[in-house]
């Protein structure tokens, strides 16, 4: 009889112990029974992992609860490749977001336990209305938040400038957007200069926000140097934009000491950066027409000054000549009426004196010569000092005229040799490049012209080797049948004369009997 061991001494109604696979087992029967259903769960998803081989999406749960910096609970989790495309899909139609970490979901699941994977929830399905409101949620709490720190319209607040030609971008130097966006403005057709400084950075992704807010710290470093910023990126899909409701990106934007324009491919809905934006255009090429009209305004605007300058300089002008005009008719007539009256006087003291003596006559005329000099020497005096107060008048119009028009001249020539200088450049920058183009093609002809004559060789050396002739030499000959070099014996038969060539000569045969290979 076999003797208890000492586990069985001691506890005696201890079973037997199970093998790891075994207790696994029973948790795993356990489970079923207590979880026979499925369940609604709401988590925030920490990983995803698809396999791009069979198709399966692997998923990290994790519940915060109300502290987001204290972990509660974690789960593994899966969607099998039969729901996972259909899911995925329908998912970021409706939210305009892929499945991606940082997202709160709510899940229909099912508890799973494997013996060798453990505890793991089986997704079957995802209810994208609930990640629509935490997003909406998220999305108000964060326009609040800058809001409260005054930061929601700190940068519309900023002026901008009338003609803003430095450009501080900030884009990703491959992306198509950038690219657009250079092109229509170095190629607009009115021919207006822009200097552009590209700031790289990630513009779509997790990266996004920590390498926008570099770069706009890079740009307030140097604020002096330019006259705004343009944020652009273009292309890509709708649910790469999401970054731009982060919090990070919109703080900087609302922060920036220049003046920020965006065009960031948002066709139908805003982000939270466009908001605090001084200027939000839908695309680069948006942007760049906005920049390119402006300018056109300012010019067409300088324009209708100087247009207006001129006929208001016109206007006063004709005025004053007018009223001067006016003027001396008016005095004309003036001493004209004195005149008159004093000499029809005269005439009515004349009448009067006729008896009187001669010698009262002589005083009356002394007198009356006295008040003609003394009213023509003060009409003289008014006229002249009238005269000389309209010249200076005159002078004064003209001269202001004259400072104005110079002025405003002198501004107009500024702007033209500005956009000459700059045209300039522009034309001797694409001259080099021309010339550099030019050259390349020049030397990739000549290397295809001796590629091409290195060929030519070859082929001749092997035609030459090929030469029936050089075949003779060698010990070959060749058989001809009516002057037809023939190849086969079927060609040939028997009674046909045939010449056979050799090195030294020509021999004439008739076919006796012809034998052929067994093959």
């Amino acid at each position: 009889m076999a003797q208890p061991s000492l586990r069985q001494m001691v506890h005696p109604n201890l079973q037997a112990p199970l093998s790891l696979f075994q207790l696994h087992q029973q948790i795993r029967e356990e489970l079923e029974v207590a979880f026979p259903e499925s369940y609604w769960v709401v988590a925030e998803v920490a990983q995803v992992n698809v396999d791009r081989r069979k198709g399966h999406c692997y998923l990290t749960l994790v519940d915060k609860g109300a502290d987001a910096r204290q972990m509660l609970a974690q789960a593994r989790a899966t969607i099998w490749s039969s729901r996972y495309q259909m899911l995925s899909r329908y998912f970021e139609e409706k939210t305009g977001h892929p499945l991606k970490a940082g997202l709160k979901v709510l899940l229909h699941t099912s508890v799973r336990f494997h013996e060798l994977y453990g505890l793991s929830l089986d997704i079957s399905n995802i209810d994208p209305n609930y990640t629509i409101g935490d997003l909406a949620r998220q999305r108000q709490e964060t326009l609040k938040r800058l809001e409260a720190e005054g930061l929601l319209e700190a940068n519309k607040a900023l002026p901008l400038s009338l003609l803003p030609q430095r450009l501080a971008v900030i884009s990703s130097a491959t992306a198509a957007g950038y690219q657009d966006f250079v092109h229509q403005l170095q190629h607009n057709s009115f021919g207006y200069y822009f200097e552009i400084t590209l700031f790289q950075a990630t513009v779509q992704g997790n990266e996004a926000p920590a390498s926008v807010r570099n770069a706009l710290a890079l740009v307030a470093k140097d604020s002096h140097r330019y006259d705004a910023v343009v944020l652009i990126r273009g292309g890509g899909s709708q649910t790469d934009l999401s970054c731009f409701d982060d919090y990070a990106i919109a703080a900087a934007i609302g922060r920036s000491p220049l003046p920020v324009l965006t065009g960031i491919g948002h066709e139908r809905d805003e982000s939270v950066s466009d908001l605090v934006a001084h200027t939000r255009l839908k695309t680069p090429t948006a942007v760049a027409n906005f920049l390119t009209d402006r300018f056109r305004s300012a010019e067409e605007y300088t324009e209708s000054v100087y247009a207006s300058i001129r006929l208001l300089s016109g206007q006063q002008l004709q005025q004053a000549d007018d009223a001067l005009e006016r003027r001396s008719h008016r005095f004309s007539n003036q001493t004209k009426a004195l005149l008159q009256a004093a000499k029809d006087r005269l005439e009515l003291l004349s009448r009067g004196l006729l008896l009187k003596p001669k010698a009262y006559l002589d005083t009356q005329k002394h007198q009356i010569s006295t008040l003609d000099k003394d009213l023509s020497s003060q009409t003289k005096e008014l006229l002249h000092e009238r005269q000389r107060y309209l010249q200076e008048l005159t002078g004064c119009v003209e001269g202001k005229s004259q400072r104005y028009l110079h002025m405003k001249a002198h501004e107009l020539n500024t702007l033209v040799h500005c956009v000459e200088t700059e045209a300039k450049d522009s034309l001797q920058r694409k001259q080099l490049l021309f010339s550099k183009c030019s050259d390349k093609v020049g030397y990739e002809t000549q290397k295809k012209m001796q590629h091409e004559h290195h060929r030519l060789k070859l082929l001749e050396m092997s035609i030459e080797a090929n030469n029936p002739e050089r075949l003779l030499l060698r010990g070959y000959t060749l058989t001809l049948v009516n002057g037809q070099i023939t190849k086969s014996i079927k060609e040939i038969k028997e009674g046909d004369v045939i010449e056979t060539k050799m090195q030294d000569g020509t021999l004439h045969s008739m076919v006796v009997n012809i034998d052929e290979d067994d093959r």
